[in-house]
């Protein structure tokens, strides 16, 4: 567990200034900087931590805390420490509750779930990071990562990389040049050529895998999924140990995986289409 949160801390450390700068300026887009920067973080945040990382003056930095303490996104502890308020996690459940591509999706998971014994993920791809909207716990679950709204890095998940398979050449390019690569085990990509190769194997295939790359001793197998208009591109996986998913029963999973992709998307077709 210490591993998992230094390797958190690693990465918002790693984005947290590319994430204020490539901000807006405006008061929201200051706003929304300090929320991500908060939410994110593994702990509580002070003032100074804060201040370093947000890159804002610090009388302005001191009235946009106050404002999100007010409405009651932030909360300061008696230590003078800032965590997520409470009124975000009413948002959050309202927002996750409604989501209709988990909704459309949450039978196919369950069914998946059932079929295989193993926990069953759903994610979208946003930026560089895949955000899993819904996950349903196997019959011997594993502590792992993944949680529902957490974000994982796009080039180490089986979902992201599924997820990237589906995109343009162009805004591929554009994402592969702006990656950070992290190593989090001795598998994870660390190049953009790497990535690319397997992305065209992906793409040819239809599915994808992560052997370990994100987390050692977590294996997967993922099929891309995406809307009509495209404004869903994420994926579905199926994930466990590795001492109980070898590659061989990935590979034999890669038809069930799609199939339950395939009915998802054919139910947003259906239910999310335009309306005669």
């Amino acid at each position: 567990m210490l591993a998992l949160l230094s390797r958190a801390d690693e990465t918002m450390n790693s984005n947290s200034e590319s994430m204020a700068q490539s901000r807006e300026t405006g008061t929201l887009g200051k706003l929304m900087v300090l929320l991500d920067l908060v939410t994110h973080a593994d702990a509580p945040l002070r003032f100074t931590d804060i201040l370093a990382l947000a890159g804002q003056p610090r009388g302005t930095l001191h009235r946009q805390l106050s404002h999100l303490v007010e409405e009651g996104l932030l909360e300061l502890d008696g230590d003078g420490r800032y965590a997520p308020g409470l009124r975000l996690l009413d948002f959050a459940a309202r927002s996750w509750a409604r989501n209709e591509f988990r909704l459309i999706a949450e039978p196919h998971l369950a069914a998946l779930q059932q079929a295989t014994g193993e926990t069953v993920h759903l994610g979208v791809l946003r930026g560089q990071s895949i955000i899993y909207l819904d996950k349903v716990d196997g019959r011997q679950p594993v502590r792992m990562y993944s949680q529902i709204g957490n974000a994982s890095p796009c080039y180490c998940t089986g979902v992201g990389k599924a997820a990237l398979s589906l995109l343009p050449a162009d805004l591929l390019a554009d994402l592969l040049a702006g990656l950070n690569f992290i190593g989090f085990t001795a598998s994870t990509h660390l190049s953009a050529e790497t990535l690319l190769a397997e992305i065209r194997e992906i793409t040819d295939q239809g599915y994808a895998f992560d052997r370990e790359e994100h987390e050692a001793g977590i294996r997967c197998v993922a099929a891309p999924l995406w809307s009509q208009d495209r404004s869903f591109i994420g994926g579905i996986s199926i994930t466990g140990p590795a001492y109980r998913l070898s590659m061989e029963l990935l590979c034999q999973w890669t038809v069930p995986v799609q199939l339950a992709a395939g009915r998802i998307m054919e139910d947003m077709r259906v239910r999310l289409g335009p309306r005669r």
